[in-house]
């Protein structure tokens, strides 16, 4: 997946993007400031080290004693004390969930490059499976004028299969396949929480030039759930 972590990605989009996710952890700090979080596990981890914005989020939560992640990359980097290889669409065993399982799950920039909604609902209920207390899915606003994965302005507010061919007339293949990039709008990423059965969250969010940029969702783990 190293395509989405590096198309066009200049210095100073770097500096906006690590601007933007400070402003997501200052959001997530102020929110769980009195709970008593021992442990994160960070879905979608990236191995990539060159640019500051990589894992920016939960290297930056306070107070946290134990970091896990659990991505399709094979993590190597000594910030997490476990890691887990394995898509977040998979089947987890519920050996695999006891194994991973922690206060607090965060992911950032992942569902979007999940795949089709049934493979977003997966990763939501699987999210919600791995966590004991909260959990934190953010993504992208598909309703912002620019989308940072192309950096291409506008057209990724047309019809999802317009956009598709778009991107592949302008030689953007990777980018041009559902399973590689599938945006989400408020709306639709609220269909996909209820589908998924979240029931206890709010959205939050963070701007950019006037605009909503990114959705974020914290969610509480209620008692009568897995």
């Amino acid at each position: 997946m190293a395509q989405i972590y590096s198309f066009n990605h200049t210095n100073f989009i770097d500096r906006v993007v690590v601007k933007k996710r400070q402003e997501m952890c200052d959001i997530l700090n102020n929110q769980f400031i009195n709970d008593d979080i021992i442990d994160v596990l960070d879905i979608g981890s990236t191995n990539d080290v060159e640019y500051k914005s990589s894992n920016y989020i939960i290297k930056n939560l306070k107070n946290i004693k134990v970091f896990k992640s659990i991505s399709d990359m094979h993590i190597t980097d000594n910030f997490f004390s476990k890691s887990f290889k394995k898509s977040i669409t998979d089947i987890f065993t519920n050996e695999d969930i006891s194994l991973m399982r922690s206060d607090l799950v965060i992911s950032n920039a992942t569902i979007e490059h999940v795949g089709n909604i049934n493979k977003q609902v997966r990763m939501i209920k699987n999210t919600i499976d791995l966590c004991k207390k909260y959990y934190v899915i953010i993504t992208p606003n598909r309703f912002h004028p620019l989308d940072f994965h192309t950096k291409l302005p506008i057209i990724h507010w047309l019809p999802k299969k317009i956009h598709r061919k778009i991107l592949k007339l302008l030689n953007l293949d990777f980018f041009s396949k559902e399973s590689n990039l599938n945006l989400l709008g408020e709306k639709e990423f609220i269909k996909i929480l209820n589908k998924a059965g979240a029931k206890n969250f709010k959205i939050f969010y963070i701007s950019l030039f006037g605009f909503k940029s990114n959705l974020i969702v914290i969610g509480k783990k209620l008692v009568n759930d897995k």
